[in-house]
């Protein structure tokens, strides 16, 4: 996707890919094979490009570093990424700059993880501090024994206060090396067992005045952390319209795929003028709704034979594959319908991921 949007900048794209039959590679000219966690790979590949950038966190800081050092403009950089590699990190940074936050601390044992609920109380959010994603990486415990199994798991864990939240959104922001920075409507993320299946553009009902504050906590963690390129900022809505932040993530991101059809500049053309410091284009919306939803593998891998039936069914609605293999719960794709009803949209999108992933009609 970032390819399509490089092709109309005139920019050319080199990537990384572990094997040539990744999805980037398979639409981009210029392939290197390696590893993201092979410095050599790494600085064999950085070398002639105007900036390197990613589409993932889990690149070893110190090799990012690495590049740096080297003259390569890493866009964001180590010290920036490590917020999105790092959740402690992350928190303790956000918690110095006034940026709200659930309560949270390290622990390292079963006395650390009781002391935590006692004081915060039950059940507690225990998160692996590096690797975790789309749910993985992530038990809610109703106590310190139930939690035992992963405190002797040998894995760095840091826990969190269980937030009553009312809904979860998402705030994509972009900024440059010299310090432009844009914000993109405020959106609402449907999760279902830790997956984003749907994104709902703008967060419906949100009050003005809260959607501007999330956008505002979004472009201040921007801002703070030195971030170059796309910041997704996830965070909850509580009662009363108070945010606090959940995740971070710098680069394209899944609550931000709807731009693509339902913004004036997509999140992956944004990303490649941020990141070679080109002026930031408008993130304003050309619908009154915009309705992403997720395309997951299902039992049956042949999506294409239910291809013409979303085709025909909804001309309007648009399809995006990602050249992955199917797998049961996996994100092979996604849909997106515009238009003025938020009901009647959302009712589109979904119906076309579910017969494409499933072939039940809804």
């Amino acid at each position: 996707m970032t390819q399509q949007a490089a092709i109309a900048l005139g920019v050319d794209l080199r990537v990384l890919a572990a094997a040539p039959d990744e999805s980037a590679a398979r639409v981009i000219r210029d392939v290197r094979i390696g590893h993201h966690t092979d410095l050599d790979a790494l600085r064999a590949f950085a070398a002639g490009c105007d900036a390197v950038t990613f589409d993932h966190e889990h690149v070893p800081t110190g090799h990012v570093e690495a590049l740096a050092a080297a003259g390569v403009a890493v866009r964001p950089g180590a010290a920036a990424l490590v917020h999105a590699q790092d959740k402690a990190v992350m928190r303790e940074r956000l918690g110095a700059a006034g940026v709200p936050c659930p309560a949270w601390a390290r622990v390292a044992s079963a006395a650390d993880l009781k002391e935590f609920g006692e004081e915060h109380g039950w059940p507690v959010v225990l998160k692996a501090v590096r690797g975790g994603y789309d749910g993985r990486g992530v038990w809610v415990c109703d106590s310190a024994e139930q939690a035992a199994e992963v405190l002797g798991s040998g894995v760095e864990l840091m826990a969190e206060a269980f937030v009553p939240f009312e809904r979860e959104l998402a705030v994509l922001v972009a900024r440059s090396p010299h310090g432009q920075g844009v914000s993109y409507p405020v959106v609402e993320t449907v999760q279902r067992d830790g997956i984003c299946v749907e994104v709902i553009a703008p967060a419906p009902g949100l009050d003005p005045e809260h959607a501007a504050r999330a956008q505002h906590i979004a472009l201040k963690v921007a801002t703070e952390l030195g971030v170059t390129g796309l910041l997704a900022v996830e965070m909850f809505q509580l009662p009363g319209g108070r945010v606090v932040v959940n995740e971070l993530a710098m680069r394209p991101h899944n609550s931000g795929h709807w731009t693509i059809e339902g913004a004036r500049t997509s999140q992956f053309e944004q990303h490649l003028r941020a990141v070679l410091d080109l002026p930031l284009g408008s993130p304003s919306p050309v619908a009154p709704v915009a309705v992403m939803a997720n395309v997951l593998g299902g039992a049956d891998p042949d999506v294409f034979a239910r291809y013409e039936h979303v085709m025909a069914h909804d001309p309007g609605v648009k399809v995006h594959f990602y050249g992955k293999e199917v797998r049961p719960g996996r994100k092979i794709g996604h849909v997106t319908a515009l238009g003025t009803d938020l009901a009647e949209v959302r009712a589109r999108a979904r119906h076309a991921a579910v017969h494409l992933a499933t072939g039940e009609y809804v």
